[in-house]
């Protein structure tokens, strides 16, 4: 690191380093910690406006409690890049979600600062709790204990689930509310609304803060009568203002609003409710993006931007302008067709409108597009209830945020058969996300449930025509899973993606080359891999080698595979997601209960966590890359 240019920055290793520096210097340590970040995620990409925004408060945090033995837990975790530098990552940064280097989200797996899992949104607070809870059980009292959250994250319901064990159980747990007003699109919800409007005289809550602690040292306020005092306090506070506060009125004291952004007045904030007991939400506003124009002017763009030019803002392009079209937008397209033919089509989406392209019939049919917010169990359940009365909802979440809503799919769908389409997006390996981003579980997990209609395209046009058929009358609830990125038509090509809509029979897959000696079934995109590698073989031995596309995971294509166990006596599987009880599974259990015995090769996901890298190197630790998939065939023959 330039020790010209990083004056401060340079010599910080660890918080200990920052807490050595006075508090006029801690501006100058945020400036030169926003434009490492800003440097370093322009060549490595990463999330980059959600760290910007709240470098102040990271600094103050650090400086203010004795990490790691005061505990800050994360929520989500986009926005710990300078947390990651100021914890002893500042020489490795350069790795950051790269194969093998910094993980992408906070975890206890790297470093003694990372205190919980972060990755999926709103279990900060419950957490930190339990936290709270153990450090008063083992004797660890003094720990404090800080729970960091984003206004869109504060919207899903395990975070309500956590305020209200907070309100009810002995902690003195910090709540900090990072409200700025955008998760990844912009927050919505009558919560959002209500955290913009909400606001608390600052001198009011000084001369409380300062009256209480009095009051304690006296040994006239014990925990009864304090919370009979926030009761009544609160009482009169919502008469004289019209304004009822909704952490107040769960016991929590509220500090707030105050600016985010200015790093002074939250270490002289965070000092003085430290040490104060009891549960407590601090307020804070802050600017997604903050210090970098283009991110500032653009949070949504620019929450995951890839590469850029930090010294002009301008964005990288990895396109040629003539690969294949993304699967999302694939999907986004679509769905805007399909609206347009059946009025009862709605759109529902848990806050990634922008992520799985549904914004592209929000903006010609904003009154049928439904963003419930970060509210994954919501979204389906929601769902379940406007099918139930006549609509026919598309809900599209994220295949490893969608694991949230497995109660709700199995309670409020399933039971019923309700017509509910659920997309299952990022299905699959994801990449430098990490193991709580890939799409490894669902359909181990779903495959068991009645019902359900499971299906995985080969590619773009087996998707429209999944998303044509899913809607037609009677078909259930109808599960399709396909991953992030790009399809196999480039769009320069007569046969690109935009096939007529035509219906597949549920249950139906394809024989998609002859072969004599060995079947391999594939399901989903990784079948077009598998043709690559058959391809590519040689012309006598590719003959010998049989292609299936599975394509319906549930109900199986009882007549294809029929063929496949009569006519041939090996087999190998391959699927992108968890080898156990996945499709490799299905097809094993179908053989056995019909009487055939193949000898079957299962290639996909292993029984472990797969971390972080391009999905070509993990396809490769995985076994799923085109090189061991063809030793597998030939070691078959």
């Amino acid at each position: 690191m330039d020790e010209k240019r990083f004056s401060l920055l340079s010599h910080l290793q660890y918080p200990a380093d920052l807490r050595k520096l006075g508090v006029k210097q801690l501006p100058e340590v945020c400036d030169e910690l926003r434009q490492d970040i800003i440097e370093e995620v322009s060549v490595n990409p990463g999330h980059l406006a959600s760290s910007l925004g709240v470098v102040e408060l990271t600094v103050a945090l650090h400086y203010v409690f004795d990490t790691p033995d005061d505990r800050i837990v994360w929520d989500v975790g986009h926005q710990a890049y300078g947390h990651k530098i100021l914890t002893g990552r500042r020489d490795s940064f350069f790795t950051n979600r790269k194969f093998g280097g910094v993980r992408p989200f906070p975890t206890p797996l790297e470093s003694e600062y990372d205190t919980f899992t972060c990755g999926h949104a709103s279990n900060s607070i419950s957490a930190a709790l339990g936290m709270a809870v153990a450090a008063k059980k083992t004797g660890n009292a003094n720990r404090h204990v800080v729970a960091v959250i984003g206004d869109g994250a504060m919207s899903g319901g395990l975070a309500f689930e956590g305020l209200n064990n907070v309100s009810s159980t002995p902690n003195d747990i910090l709540i900090i509310l990072n409200d700025n007003d955008m998760s990844i699109d912009r927050a919505v919800g009558g919560m959002e609304k209500y955290l913009i409007n909400l606001d608390v005289n600052e001198t009011y809550n000084r001369l409380r803060f300062k009256a209480s602690q009095w009051l304690h040292g006296k040994g006239y306020l014990n925990d009864d009568r304090r919370k009979g005092i926030i009761r009544l306090n609160n009482a009169l506070k919502s008469a004289l203002t019209h304004q009822q506060n909704i952490f107040e009125g769960m016991n929590i004291r509220y500090f707030g609003p105050f600016d985010g952004n200015d790093v002074e007045e939250l270490v002289r904030v965070l000092r003085q409710v430290k040490d104060m007991k009891g549960p407590k939400l601090l307020h804070l506003h802050t600017v997604k993006g903050k210090g970098y124009a283009p991110a500032e002017k653009n949070a949504t763009v620019w929450h995951a931007p890839g590469r850029f030019d930090a010294a002009t803002g301008e964005r990288i392009s990895d396109s040629n302008g003539c690969q294949p079209m993304k699967y999302q937008d694939v999907f986004g397209n679509t769905l805007l067709e399909l609206a347009r033919q059946n009025p009862r089509i709605v759109g529902v989406t848990p806050a990634m409108p922008t992520g799985c392209s549904m914004n592209i019939m929000a903006k010609e049919m904003t009154d049928r597009v439904f963003d419930v917010g970060i509210a994954e169990e919501h979204a389906v359940t929601f769902s379940g209830g406007m099918a139930k009365d006549g609509m026919q909802p598309f809900c599209n979440i994220y295949s490893a945020f969608a694991q949230r809503a497995y109660d709700n799919i199995i309670h409020d769908l399933a039971i019923l058969n309700l017509p509910v389409v659920l997309c299952l997006d990022r299905a699959g390996l994801v990449g430098q996300d990490g193991p709580t981003h890939h799409g490894a579980f669902d359909m181990a997990a779903l495959r068991p449930v009645p019902n359900l209609t499971i299906a995985s395209p080969m590619d773009e046009c087996e998707l429209r025509r999944l998303m044509y058929t899913a809607q037609l009358p009677g078909k259930g609830t109808f599960v399709i899973r396909y991953p992030r990125g790009r399809g196999v038509y480039p769009v320069s090509e007569e046969s690109d993606w935009r096939c007529p809509l035509t219906e597949i029979a549920v249950g139906t897959g394809r024989r998609v080359r002859e072969g004599s000696e060995v079947a391999v079934i594939t399901i989903g995109p990784i079948g077009n891999d598998v043709e690559t590698v058959i391809s590519g073989m040689d012309e006598a031995e590719a003959s010998k080698v049989a292609h299936y596309d599975l394509r319906f995971l549930k109900p199986l294509d009882d007549k294809m595979l029929t063929e496949i166990g009569e006519k041939f006596d090996k087999i190998i599987t391959v699927e992108d997601g968890i080898r156990m009880g996945g499709m490799g599974s299905a097809v094993l259990e179908w053989m056995s209960d019909h009487g055939y015995q193949p000898r079957i090769k299962r290639l996909g996901l292993p029984d472990n966590f797969v971390e972080h890298g391009t999905v070509d190197e993990l396809r490769k630790v995985c076994g799923l890359d085109n090189d061991n998939m063809r030793k597998v065939i030939e070691e078959t023959l």
